[in-house]
């Protein structure tokens, strides 16, 4: 009953997103509510729910110290030269374009934080998908598709899990998988050529000065990746704006403002601090580099950035305000979405749903099936971390794979390295908080989002299994 309840909530949810029906915080919050009442647990909401918001807690306020962390480095200037070097690359061609944006995606992931890479992508790549008319959900697509991919290094999480579930090294997991998974990001970089071809087509190829020319609804002054004004008018704010930006609002930096929200990168915005430049550099690099080595726990280093940031490059506290003022849509947007997760995710294991949907699936696998395994770990793989957590999924489910493989004689590792082909699609799931920071900042609904990504990140995972099959390492 709790199984087929389960599947049904998850179903639910998704058809009502996707329809466009209730908002994705609405939905996380009512439909697992309206279940636990109709699983006879409904005088265990509560509980359930603040042991949700219990676990969820520390990732929200890493979520909220990191958008302004990240916020206030865009605004300071120093992701402009990235930015620079990705529109020289793009130019005005909607191929280079997605492919640019795969490329920024993967590269700004080694970080092994989603909500980082999402936060820089966006910034960089949203005025300009805005000023050529492409479709958002693109963007938002191979950004998270790309992200998914570059997951699985071991710093950024399911390998971590994998090794500490099955008691084995992350590097006897990881390295051995590194040709399947740059095959698996090399079919992101084709998918992002074909996707932008299918735009080109559709929108046509410009130039960078046809793109730079001034739209009737709304004028702007329009930034060059080398840094010149073209194309003037007067938005409502009557400010330039970045590269590509459309003039809605009138704040200087790239935070949420009216209208549009974003409006580019503009060379000579109120908020660059040139002078900090290698200051902030160097502070984000040492901050990356204790969350790698796990000097304190991520939520802290952010908080402790967040303000260090803040009061160098801002000393003024009129100033400190206006920059959280600037982030303070997207902090709202993220930590509400992430708290109403909460919820769900309360819901489903509390009341023990995920639990009977994991056991039913596992005892459903044909004892035939056996000696193949790690081929059954990555096709269960796409649909568990997509309706689960990677907690949930790792701590919970792989040691029973495991352990039914080492019953037929296959090892735990390559139980595990299948285990991560599913990332990929995993990092679009309603479950993740960071793929909330991606739709926010893009202004995309959850539901176009879900409904154009999933085909391609399922995709996606199912090349990075079969290269890991055809190379012998599942």
């Amino acid at each position: 009953m709790l199984t087929v309840l389960g599947f049904a909530m998850i179903a639910t949810f998704l058809v009502l997103i996707m329809l466009k029906k209730m908002s994705p915080i609405a939905a996380l919050v009512l439909i697992p509510a309206l279940f636990c009442v109709a699983v006879g647990q409904g005088a265990q909401l509560g509980d359930y729910v603040i042991e949700g918001v219990g676990k969820l807690a520390p990732t929200a306020a890493m979520l909220m110290f990191a958008i302004v962390y990240f916020g206030v480095m865009i605004d300071v200037g120093l992701f402009d030269p990235i930015v620079r070097g990705i529109l020289r690359f793009c130019k005005a061609d909607p191929v280079r374009v997605v492919v640019g944006t795969a490329v920024l995606a993967a590269i700004v992931s080694l970080d092994g934080d989603g909500s980082t890479t999402f936060m820089i992508t966006v910034s960089a790549m949203y005025p300009l998908y805005k000023r050529l008319k492409m479709s958002l959900v693109v963007m938002t697509g191979v950004a998270a598709t790309a992200n998914g991919v570059m997951n699985t290094l071991p710093w950024g999480g399911p390998t971590a899990r994998a090794a500490t579930a099955l008691k084995l090294d992350a590097a006897d997991i990881f390295v051995p998988m590194i040709p399947a998974l740059g095959v698996g990001l090399l079919f992101v970089f084709v998918l992002a050529y074909v996707l932008g071809r299918r735009e080109r087509k559709r929108i046509g190829y410009l130039t960078l000065d046809e793109a730079l020319v001034p739209e009737t609804e709304t004028e702007a002054v329009l930034v060059a990746a080398g840094g010149k004004g073209k194309g003037k008018g007067e938005g409502k704010g009557g400010k330039a704006v970045g590269a590509g930006g459309d003039a809605s609002g009138a704040q200087a930096g790239t935070g949420a403002g009216e209208g549009d929200g974003f409006q580019g990168l503009d060379p000579k915005r109120a908020t660059l601090r040139p002078k900090l430049y290698w200051f902030n550099a160097g502070l984000t690099v040492a901050l990356l580099a204790a969350m790698i080595l796990e000097l304190l726990p991520i939520p802290v280093l952010f908080l402790l950035g967040a303000a260090l940031a803040l009061t160098v490059n801002y000393p003024k506290m009129d100033d400190q305000k206006a920059r959280l003022a600037a982030h303070a849509d997207n902090v709202l947007n993220v930590a509400g979405m992430v708290f109403a997760a909460a919820v769900f995710t309360g819901v489903l294991t509390g009341t023990g749903m995920v639990k009977h949907m994991a056991d039913w699936l596992v005892g459903a696998i044909p004892a035939g099936m056996g000696p193949h395994m790690a081929l059954v770990t990555g096709v269960l793989s796409l649909p568990l971390t997509y309706f689960m957590s990677n907690d949930g999924f790792y701590f919970g489910v792989l040691p029973v794979l495991a352990e039914a493989g080492a019953a037929h004689g296959v090892s735990p590792l390559e139980i595990a390295r299948a285990s991560l082909v599913g990332q990929a699609l995993h990092m679009s799931s309603p479950l993740v908080p960071a793929v909330y920071v991606l739709v926010g900042m893009a202004k995309v609904e959850f539901g176009d989002h879900t409904r154009f990504t999933v085909k391609w990140a399922a995709l996606t995972s199912l090349v990075v299994l079969a290269a890991g099959i055809l190379f012998g390492i599942i």
